[in-house]
């Protein structure tokens, strides 16, 4: 958060890359008499420009993004899949070793029930807990699918505990390929 708030001051002030800016940004992140401190750069310094060896602010602000010490690309995945007439929920660790897996039909919903959000939900509070008692906190989802289940699985892994970090839409869309089958007659 420290971070995006010298990102954000640096932008306030104006300067892409001022010696003086960056001494500012530093000053955020260690306090306001460091910051005092910093504000008082000498022309010489000034003139100097910034040094090779210092981080920018937007490095420092993608390596602080980490989740119980772990980076974006090491959490655990929860793949839904929606279908017309079931969802299934999995959770797999970054190099896709199975934590939990569970569908609305291995939860007791039977026949067109399957299909509905409340099965999602629930099939999805089941493998958050699931996941949970194998030590996951945090996920990045992955929906594909148009079924009923989309939102309400999201919404039941985190009431099953589980906190959700990302959500991405993997729904495959055809470019024109295969002909559609025909339209439904009501």
């Amino acid at each position: 958060m420290s971070a995006a708030l010298a990102v954000a001051w640096q932008r306030l002030l104006g300067a892409a890359r001022g010696a003086r800016t960056a001494a500012l940004c530093r000053g955020l992140r260690t306090g306001p008499q460091s910051l005092q401190n910093l504000a008082e750069v000498t022309p010489a310094q000034e003139a100097q420009g910034p040094s090779a060896t210092e981080p920018s602010p937007l490095i420092l602000q993608r390596n602080s993004m980490r989740w119980d010490g772990k980076t974006y690309e090491e959490i655990p995945i929860a793949h839904i899949k929606a279908t017309y007439n079931n969802t299934h929920i999995q959770v797999v660790s970054f190099d896709n070793r199975p934590f939990a897996r569970t569908s609305c039909g291995t939860e007791g919903f039977q026949n067109a029930k399957k299909g509905t959000a409340i099965a999602a939900q629930t099939a999805a509070m089941a493998a958050a807990v699931k996941a949970r008692g194998k030590g996951v906190l945090h996920v990045r989802v992955m929906v594909k699918g148009l079924g009923p289940g989309r939102k309400a699985a999201i919404k039941g892994l985190t009431m099953g505990g589980l906190e959700v970090i990302s959500i991405t839409d993997n729904t495959p869309v055809p470019h024109n390929g295969c002909r559609p089958r025909k339209a439904r007659r009501m």
